[in-house]
């Protein structure tokens, strides 16, 4: 049977204090004994209670004079464990022996990464398929954000991990998503604004004339008095590109932390039963729900439909039980931003971007793409 609990974080470590470092402080000894150890981190360990002398709780400062059993509970990095396997439960839809799809659950991180160790895709992908631990980061090539749902493929051998990557590269690679956002968009529309860093906020990306090229197609498939179901496909694969994406149009993604706009909730426009779906919607509403792609084996073009994540048809039913209002009579607040209707994007060709700088440390193509 397969031990598939998480690895301890801790390593009960027995020393004994040699005689020649009788007379020093505690923490001085155990520096000496464990050099691999900064003495603020065994100062650390000993003020938490994970170090013993004698079987008793100590001090930094305590004296010990040689002959002292000493016990250090380790406190192990938790990035040691990035790459361990995780009986994790995967949303298998297709899968030989070159390629993996999958439909990744929102709250779900793809790459361990700091703040998230554990529990990503790549861990529970390593327990799926041991052999993965051979092929460059499990096999991934792309990306979704933590709290975007949907169809992820992931190579299972580097000859497949190689040929993906090449087709991400060359853009043939087919991604529909679905959002759900803030006001009403009247027209189908491109938006073909490139992506970087953004100057201001160095973990949010923005529209960057400095940044690459980034190109979404978005076609709307719904609309309600508050909010717009759309379509959007990806001709390129940006960091947060869709979100930033919508931003730009004026049109954030409902739920999303980052790209939204303060104040973007219309109370007094929703009725009680949206106003509670929405509130209770901790997510930007996004889901990928189409993937076609090139096998990398037979060169077979492949695709795979998903249906809409649980939470966002929720939401869609409690807007389409809105009353619809007039057009004539519909506003928009923005919190001080424009309000007038949401064009296509060629509306705001002219919109000042001087205030971005150059940027450097946007994605590389020969990295991961970060769908959404």
């Amino acid at each position: 049977m397969t031990d598939t609990t998480q690895p301890s974080l801790s390593n009960p470590l027995a020393l004994t204090i040699p005689q020649d470092l009788g007379g020093l402080r505690l923490d001085v000894a155990l520096q000496r004994m464990l050099p691999d150890h900064s003495r603020s981190r065994l100062q650390a360990w000993i003020k938490e209670g994970l170090v013993t002398v004698d079987a008793l709780p100590s001090t930094s400062k305590t004296k010990v004079w040689g002959g002292e059993q000493v016990v250090v509970e380790v406190q192990v990095k938790p990035e040691n464990y990035a790459f361990t396997a995780e009986d994790i439960p995967l949303d298998i839809i297709f899968e030989d022996e070159h390629i993996l799809v999958v439909n990744k659950p929102a709250g779900m991180v793809v790459h361990p990464a700091a703040g998230n160790w554990s529990g990503t895709l790549l861990n529970a992908l390593l327990f799926h398929a041991p052999h993965l631990k051979d092929v460059p980061r499990a096999g991934i090539v792309h990306r979704l954000d933590k709290d975007t749902s949907g169809l992820l493929v992931v190579a299972k051998t580097l000859a497949a991990q190689t040929n993906l990557v090449r087709q991400l590269q060359a853009r043939t690679v087919k991604r529909e998503y679905r959002a759900i956002v803030w006001g009403q968009i009247w027209r189908n529309g491109v938006i073909d604004q490139p992506i970087g860093r953004d100057p201001r906020s160095r973990t949010k990306m923005a529209i960057n004339r400095m940044g690459k090229p980034a190109v979404t197609r978005y076609e709307v498939l719904e609309r309600f008095s508050v909010q717009t179901y759309m379509r959007c496909n990806l001709e390129t694969g940006r960091t947060h590109q869709i979100r930033v994406h919508m931003q730009h149009l004026k049109a954030p993604i409902v739920g999303d932390p980052i790209y939204g706009f303060r104040g973007i909730v219309p109370i007094r426009a929703m009725t009680q039963t949206l106003r509670d779906e929405v509130s209770q919607f901790n997510r930007q509403a996004l889901h990928a729900i189409k993937l076609g792609l090139l096998h990398p084996a037979t060169d077979e073009f492949m695709e795979w439909q998903i249906e809409l994540a649980d939470d966002m048809k929720a939401l869609l039913e409690a807007m389409r039980h809105e009353d619809v209002r007039d057009e004539e009579d519909f506003e928009f607040s923005f919190g001080g931003l424009s309000t007038e209707p949401y064009l296509a994007d060629a509306d705001y060709e002219d919109e000042d971007d001087s205030d971005f700088e150059d940027d450097d440390e946007g994605d590389d193509d020969l990295e991961l793409e970060e769908d959404a």
